[in-house]
């Protein structure tokens, strides 16, 4: 890497995309798993109930998603500053609420703020910047959604136990908006052509790149078999995801017990740290479906140890190797999408995607929480994970060039 290519403002975005995705991710991501466990056992309410409201999270999410790229016109800047705002109130709101309906209340508003925070919101940070070193830069960016896991899952554990649920969330709060709101402008604002810059910090180009053309409409996107290979597949995999995560402290607390089992979720997403890193570094030219279903099938394999383990190493056995798969269905979807589509229509795939994916998987807390309701352990909704993680496997052979 060249010095002018080390100072490219590039990298500074995508650093700072990994600090909003630190908070969106330990917030709104994994902040949810917390609040299950803590709801129900401070509050007595029902696990489906509160899976039910945290499905609603996900769901207004997805709702919303669809349109960033739209509402990007207002600026990337206000857009994120104001996803702050509403994962900040939102997160106070799931803390102060009384009764059960209040938390549908919570997610609506918290719902929102991960909408403008999470995946398709960081793509949108780095994108601009970068064509060649996409993978490296997301893999950086997305590597956030990870440390916000493995520093958010036992500080909300820890925070709880001493000042409560709601000193808790004022406490982090106020640590993302202070640590966020100041930078949001400084960071995000400026676009490579206020800065002389080209992409991926290259000295000079051969000659000047074109506008951005979108040549695929939403509707024909939802025609296109490359398109609807790679919603299809990982929206089977993010499902099989969420539900376990919202629900893995729950299952793992009777046997590692709350602190162990907010370390346990901690270790999980280090994995996905590890697993997205070595993404990043390798990737290159390799076959990006063909990666896919390699870390669909890696995921399994630590599911079915989350089935079928009553004793701690087994169950952190399972935990590291579905955690070694848990960031790259963030990151796959965006680097497959840059290889089989005009750079013009990537920002809609992308959007569109994680639009569908999140309205999927958005159900599989309720989902998850119901069946274990109605079997009275986790056995069944874990195992239903695996079997979607390994469908998705030949969903996502099948797509690719025309």
């Amino acid at each position: 890497m060249t010095e002018r290519q080390q100072t490219f403002f590039g990298w500074k975005v995508a650093w700072f995309a990994f600090a909003v995705a630190v908070f969106s991710w330990g917030v709104g991501f994994y902040g949810p798993s917390v609040f299950l466990h803590t709801l129900h056992a401070d509050r007595g309410w029902s696990i489906s109930s509160i899976s039910a409201a945290i499905t609603t999270h996900f769901l207004l999410s997805a709702a919303m998603v669809i349109y960033l790229p739209d509402a990007r016109r207002f600026g990337l800047a206000w857009l994120t500053l104001t996803g702050v705002g509403f994962s900040v109130v939102g997160m106070l709101a799931w803390a102060n609420s009384q009764y059960p309906w209040q938390l549908y209340v919570a997610a609506l508003v918290s719902g929102a703020g991960w909408a403008a925070t999470s995946g398709a919101a960081i793509n949108a940070m780095v994108a601009p910047w970068f064509d060649r070193d996409r993978p490296r830069a997301l893999s950086i960016a997305y590597n956030g959604a990870s440390v916000g896991g493995a520093v958010f899952a036992p500080l909300w554990v820890a925070l709880i136990a001493q000042i409560g649920f709601v000193g808790a969330a004022a406490v982090i709060s106020t640590v993302m908006a202070v640590m966020l709101a100041p930078l949001v402008f400084r960071f995000l604002s400026p676009v490579p052509r206020d800065l002389g810059s080209h992409l991926d910090g290259a000295v000079q180009e051969g000659a000047e790149r074109p506008a951005l053309k979108v040549t695929l409409s939403r509707r024909e996107l939802l025609r296109e078999r490359r398109f609807l290979t790679i919603s299809g597949a990982f929206a089977l995999g993010l499902f099989a995801q969420i539900g376990i995560f919202a629900h893995l402290i729950t299952r793992l607390a009777p046997i590692l017990g709350e602190s162990g089992a907010a370390w346990a979720l901690s270790l999980t997403t280090v994995c996905a740290v590890i697993g997205r890193t070595l993404l990043g570094w390798f990737m290159g030219e390799r076959d990006r479906r063909l990666t896919a279903s390699l870390n669909f099938a890696l995921q399994a394999s630590g599911v079915v140890l989350l089935v079928l383990g009553n004793g701690s190493a087994v169950l952190l056995l399972g935990c590291v190797l579905f955690g070694l798969g848990v960031g790259n269905l963030i990151s796959l979807p965006p680097l497959i999408a840059q290889k089989e589509f005009e750079r013009g229509d990537v920002p809609t795939v992308v959007a569109l995607v994680t639009a569908i994916n999140q309205a999927v998987f958005a159900f599989a807390p309720a989902i998850f929480g119901a069946v274990r309701d109605l079997t009275g352990a986790y056995a069944v909704s874990f195992a239903l994970a695996a079997c979607m993680q390994l469908a998705a496997i030949p969903i996502v052979l099948k797509g690719g060039r025309r």
